[in-house]
């Protein structure tokens, strides 16, 4: 008869497994869980029952540290979102980094944690807010872009870790930051960059009095409330211009109502001036408003000393030494009946305003005067961001159309919201500059497009301007002029079209660089011009010129023959018609004999044909060697125009 009471061995197994359980639900510690397998064994349990409790034990254990591992992930993620709370609720900067600091110790479990801010002006980093130090010189260590740990998580924006910082010689000690360290008894460290965009403001730390390696995950999470903690200082700066610009309205109110009418009246203007730009008022309106409350003439410049609006007076030009003292001075100055203000934000000049009809200005409207430049400082960067922002979306725009990217539809409709009409036939132009700063060259454009309904920006290395227009040539000439006076250094205009519609662009945009390559060749840079403009070479630089196939046809023969000798017939050709074809001047200009030269030029003709130097054959010859200069030749063009042959030092002889 079978037994109805289970065997020993096996309630022995069955109460450890059990026990197994209740030790998970209540999160024993993983000592505890090799308890149950030792009391089973004690109590008998052999075999298969026992292997299976082993087994039991195991599966326990990895079940415990997957469990715990979400508790961690549960514990770091809360911290993140305490954090981002704080951020959400900032009031003041230090308590963040404090609070910041502190989870970081508790999360990592380590014995200290601190960070430090990069100090641009003294080239270092200090330290800032610590957790868990005792050592008063390891608080006020400040370490050199480049130095110890820290120095090169500053310098190189990465994160650094080492398991015993004293014995590690993958950093720059010195005497200083050891000592520091050694005060404070910290072996193992781990340093994250706090990052701004792409400017790192300084590094977080978690650091250990004993060694330790840091984990990948401890890396991780180090970083993301580094993250939270540079979001906090960036922001608290932003609070802090803010403040600082409410403080100074606020003073300058506050001083406003402290007078009589005057004062009023000049608080009323001031309020008006501002709400006026609130409402999306321009440099026009401002002008306008504040000529009748000054009761003079109002001129606003921007920067370069463009006009940007001006009211009751005629146009003159920004007085530079006033705005200079202006901007100095921080105040309104007189110079010869006109009062200058400099419109500034911080250490940038944004431009000026001017106030004729005034010899002297009482305090009041002084103040007002000056109050005006704050005014126009936020118009003036109110419409520079508004304009860097639909800069960028009429530079992407431009380089959708030259590059034939897009339905034709969605650009015609995407250029319509920017008020571009492409159903109108427009003119490509490719300016570029030797000497002017590119980025300065497309504002300039970029403020001709905007005026005639057009597009600019960047595209392929050359500034690029798209606009409405049917004469490229005699437009080119105007832009060239313009952009050259505007930026202070000759630009060279390269033109073409006009172009019927999206599809078109692209084409006319390579003859307009085409045209750019040609004028610098010709020697006329600093003109503007288009393929109508540079007679056989603009013929040839049209959209379906062969500049190679011309030049392969005239001159091929004697390129070859170059190309396998090491020769350079094609630079005795081109110095022979640059000397007026006299073969004294041409044996002078190539520093070689003159029977030189004539064996040269007859093995020209040996390649060529007896008839190369006849009047049509030589201008065809003399055309080719131009156009070989537009290909990249081996030859250099002298600013008249003159085809040259190397240096004789980088010539190879000629047999």
């Amino acid at each position: 008869m079978l037994a109805d009471v289970t065997a020993p061995g096996t309630r022995h197994a069955t109460t450890a497994l059990r026990r197994l359980l209740d030790l998970l639900a209540r999160g024993a510690p993983a000592e505890e869980f090799s308890r149950p397998a030792a009391d089973a064994r004690a109590a008998g349990v052999r075999g298969g029952e026992l292997a299976a409790l082993t087994d039991a034990t195991e599966v326990a254990l990895r079940i415990r540290r997957t469990l715990s591992q979400h508790r961690r992930r549960e514990a770091q993620l809360t911290a993140l979102f305490d954090t981002a709370s704080d951020l959400a609720a900032l009031r003041d900067l230090d308590a963040v980094l404090r609070a910041i600091v502190h989870r970081a110790k508790l999360l990592l479990g380590t014995d200290v944690t601190y960070l430090s801010l990069n100090d641009e002006a003294a080239g270092d980093t200090y330290m800032r807010v610590t957790d868990g130090s005792v050592a008063a010189a390891f608080q006020q260590v400040r370490l050199g872009m480049g130095e110890g740990l820290g120095g090169l998580v500053a310098q190189s924006a990465r994160p650094y870790a080492t398991g015993d910082y004293q014995r590690d010689t993958r950093f720059h000690h010195t005497g200083t930051i050891d000592s520091a360290v050694r005060d404070e008894g910290l072996r193992a460290i781990l340093g994250v960059p706090l990052r701004v965009g792409a400017r790192v403001i300084g590094v977080l730390y978690a650091a250990d009095r004993a060694p330790r390696e840091f984990a990948a995950e401890e890396v991780a999470l180090l970083s993301s409330l580094a993250d939270h903690a540079a979001i906090a200082i960036d922001g608290a700066r932003l609070l802090e211009e803010t403040r600082a610009a409410l403080v100074d309205l606020n003073a300058a109110s506050e001083t406003i109502r402290a007078h009589s009418a005057e004062i009023r009246r000049a608080e009323e203007a001031h309020d008006q001036l501002t709400d006026l730009v609130l409402r999306g008022g321009g440099p026009q309106d401002v002008a306008a408003a504040l000529a009748d409350i000054l009761d003079g003439g109002i001129l606003i410049h921007d920067a370069d000393g463009a006009e940007l609006a001006r009211a009751r007076t005629g146009s003159v030009p920004p007085p530079a030494p006033a705005v200079a003292a202006s901007r100095a001075g921080g105040r309104a100055v007189p110079l010869d009946g006109t009062w200058v203000c400099a419109v500034v934000a911080g250490p940038e000049l944004l431009g000026s305003i001017a106030l004729t009809g005034h010899a002297r200005l009482p305090d009041v409207e002084r103040l007002l005067f000056e109050r005006a430049g704050v005014v126009t400082a936020l118009l003036l960067l109110l419409r520079r961001s508004v304009a860097e922002a639909e800069d960028r979306v009429r530079g992407e725009l431009l380089g959708d159309l030259l590059s034939r990217s897009g339905d034709p539809g969605a650009l015609t409709a995407r250029a319509r919201r920017l008020g571009v009409d492409l159903a109108r036939r427009h003119c490509v132009f490719v300016a570029d500059s030797e000497t002017a700063d590119r980025h300065r060259l497309l504002a300039v454009a970029a403020r001709h497009a905007q005026a005639d309904k057009g597009l600019a920006g960047l595209h392929q290395g050359h500034v690029v301007l798209v606009a409405p227009g049917e004469a490229p040539g005699p437009d080119a000439r105007r832009l060239a002029a313009e952009l050259g006076q505007a930026v202070g250094a000759p630009v060279t205009v390269g033109a073409a079209g006009p172009a019927a519609g999206p599809a078109e662009l692209p084409t006319a945009h390579g003859e307009a660089g085409r045209c750019l390559s040609a004028l610098r060749v010709l020697g006329r840079t600093g003109h503007g011009g288009a393929a109508g403009d540079l007679g056989f070479v603009g013929v040839l630089l049209g959209d379906r010129a062969d500049l190679g196939g011309y030049v392969r046809a005239t001159l091929g023969p004697v390129l070859d023959y170059d190309a396998e000798r090491g020769t350079d017939l094609v630079g005795t050709l081109g110095a022979y018609f640059a000397e007026g074809a006299s073969l004294t001047r041409t044996k002078s200009a190539l520093h070689v004999h003159v029977n030189t030269v004539v064996q040269r030029l007859e093995r020209v003709g040996r390649l060529l044909g007896d008839d190369w130097n006849s009047p049509a054959r030589a201008l065809e010859i003399q055309l080719a060697l131009r156009l070989h200069g537009l290909t990249d030749g081996p030859h250099t063009t002298t600013p008249a125009g003159r085809t040259e042959a190397r240096p004789a030092g980088d010539r190879p002889a000629v047999s």
